[in-house]
């Protein structure tokens, strides 16, 4: 557990030094697997339709919806290393 932790941490750091900018596409999936594996489950009302940015997070994070939180984060450990 720990070391999925530390694994998790140490992807966090890397996806901000990226060599490239990822497409929208994987940024949304990158910021829906992250708010899933630290917060869980989506509970915010989803933003209204003036608010096309927040809806799209919102779309992203709700995605994972029901996916345990060791499991985003293996799956966003796996997408970083990908980019890498």
């Amino acid at each position: 557990m720990a070391d999925l932790n530390a694994d998790f941490e140490a992807a966090v750091a890397n996806s901000k030094k990226l060599s490239q900018r990822p497409d929208n596409t994987t940024l949304l999936k990158i910021y829906g697997l992250y708010k899933q594996a630290t917060a869980g489950d989506v509970t915010e009302k989803k933003p209204g339709f003036g608010d096309m940015v927040g809806r799209a997070k919102w779309d992203a994070w709700n995605g994972f919806k029901g996916t345990d939180s060791d499991d985003a984060k293996r799956q966003y450990i796996e997408l970083i290393q990908s980019l890498s």
